[in-house]
């Protein structure tokens, strides 16, 4: 791991062209859940929301930071660094909620090995211990004279979330198992297709894992490792994904799950509103 006389911002000149392409890739699926979020009064999507405009300023800040080349300052790159650290915490938050909505929109309490009394509480309650440590080791590492000790903090924190994202799989894969061998009469049902919400859950579990498992890769390599010091990675295992994740959760909107439950608007085709 890097000393600290061996600090930089950056190893290299960050794409002002990159940045801006996923700002563009960014916005409009961001500000499309605040309208689908509003219209169809799926608040509990309000994580995801600020995750995705976390996502926004974040590029923001580098790209501001990829016109001082090679004078960068602290304030663009500790706005790019927490928020794009962050983000992520976010989308699991929605996850975590959405799932304890799905074994309830379908009466399968019985098949979750975690009482629905629980189940969102547990994991939304991991999602913010990681959220403070991660942010915390952040700000700490923003500072460059206490990088170490910022980068083990954060990599305690992404180890944590780690451990609870896969303990969330597990639950999710087991309610699915467990439901498939004991369906209840709202699973069997074909008003309500909730096996698709499952399976985005598991597409967005599955991108956020990759970005975590290399970012802690990242960070337990220090300031002077491969994936910091190339900026392709950034891109490629974090824009990319945390984008497919805004995406996949524009088309499959978690409204019909709120509608099951409580009745209301449901998204149908993007932009498109339709009472359930």
């Amino acid at each position: 791991m890097a000393d600290v006389d061996d600090f930089r911002i950056y190893h290299y000149d960050p794409s002002l062209a990159a940045t801006i392409l996923f700002i563009i890739l960014s916005t409009p699926p961001t500000m499309l859940h605040i309208y689908q979020c509003l219209a169809t009064r799926t608040y509990f999507l309000t994580p995801l929301i600020i995750g995705g405009l976390f996502e926004i300023v974040g590029y923001t800040g580098r790209a501001i930071a990829s016109t001082q080349t090679p004078n960068w300052t602290l304030g663009p790159y500790i706005m790019q660094s927490l928020l794009l650290l962050l983000a992520p915490l976010c989308f699991a938050a929605t996850i975590y909620i959405e799932l304890g909505r799905i074994v309830k929109a379908v009466d399968g309490e019985g098949c979750c090995i975690i009482n629905l009394r629980w189940l969102t509480k547990l994991f939304v309650a991991g999602d913010v211990m990681s959220f403070f440590v991660q942010g915390g080791g952040g700000g700490i590492m923003s500072h460059g004279s206490n990088y170490r000790l910022g980068s083990d903090i954060i990599v305690a924190g992404l180890i944590l979330q780690l451990v609870f994202f896969g303990f969330f799989i597990a639950v999710a894969a087991s309610f699915d198992r467990n439901i498939r061998r004991h369906p209840t009469t709202l699973s069997r049902g074909g008003l309500f297709p909730w096996y698709k919400h499952l399976v985005t859950l598991y597409v967005a579990s599955a991108l956020i894992m990759v970005r975590n498992i290399v970012r802690l890769v990242e960070y337990v390599q220090g300031n002077d490792g491969y994936v910091l010091g190339h900026e392709v990675f950034l891109y490629v295992f974090d824009a990319l994904l945390m984008l497919g994740v805004v995406g996949v959760f524009t088309v499959i909107h978690p409204s019909e799950i709120k509608a099951m439950l409580r009745g209301g608007m449901v998204v149908h085709n993007l932009i498109q509103m339709r009472h359930k």
